[in-house]
This record gives C-alpha cells, structure tokens and sequence, in this order.
C-alpha cells in the first residue's frame, strides 16, 4: 500500500509539472512593457515570433495627434504610427525558455538592437544588445493578464 501511494505521489508530481511545460508558443501573448506604457503584442509570424504595439497610455503628442515613429533613421518611416508598429521580429524558439536570433527596435531612440527573450512565469526578460549578449540591457515586460 505505501509503494502505491508513493507511485501515486510521483505520477501526479510529473503531471502537475507537465501542465506547465514551456513550449515554443509560450511567449505568445500580450505584454506590457517595463513602464507600462505600452502594450506588445508578440504573436508567430511564418517561422518566427515578432511583435508589435498594439496599445499605448498615451497614443497622442501634444498636439492631439496620433504619435508616430518620429526618431526613426530612415526618414520616410518618420510618419507611421506607433499603434500597430512592429518592435519584435526574427526570434526563434532555442528551448527551455529561451528566444533568441531577434530584433527589438526602440521607437523613443529609434536603435535597432540584435535582442533574447527569457520567459519566467509571467515575466518576460527582454535583452538587448550590440554585438554580444553580455553589452546590453534588460528590461521586464508583465504579461496582460
């Protein structure tokens, strides 16, 4: 009777740890970022995982007007608007609970930087950089709940 319980024990342990296996998908969602001023939605886009600014605290400039890619290098770009911008592009699913091969562009610096993605629970770890992994920042996005 004690070996069936610790069967038992060990057989619902493997399934509770099951139910929350990461897989590729599991960044897909949306997250808000560090300040909570925007809200990404990062989704799969043919063999990768991208995302793009689907909502903003404060979508109009001071003038009224919608907010657009201002600091953007190339000038003809200069006129979209952030709503709907994509800021995440090219990650690829490397395991466990990891993204990486990507690129996040930063819309108030207009900086492309090479970027990796770490998912902890609820928390997405956002690291950009220049060159190696270990020149960059990080920033935590929250996932809407």
């Amino acid at each position: 009777m004690k070996s069936l319980k610790v069967v038992f024990f060990i057989v619902a342990v493997f399934m509770a740890g099951s139910a929350y296996a990461l897989n590729a998908d599991s960044v897909i969602g949306e997250w808000y970022n560090a300040e909570g001023t925007s809200l990404i939605n990062i989704h799969k886009c043919e063999a990768f995982y991208c995302g793009k600014i689907v909502w903003l605290k404060n979508p109009k400039d001071e003038n009224g007007n919608e907010k657009v890619d201002s600091k953007n290098p190339d000038e003809t770009k200069r006129s979209q608007k952030l709503m709907g911008l994509p800021i995440l592009w090219g990650f690829t699913y490397s395991g466990g609970n990891r993204w990486e091969d990507g690129k996040i562009y930063d819309p108030k610096k207009g900086k492309t930087y090479s970027c990796k993605m770490t998912l902890e629970g609820n928390q997405l770890n956002i690291r950009g950089f220049i060159g190696v992994s270990l020149l960059g920042r990080t920033t935590v996005w929250t996932r809407k709940q």
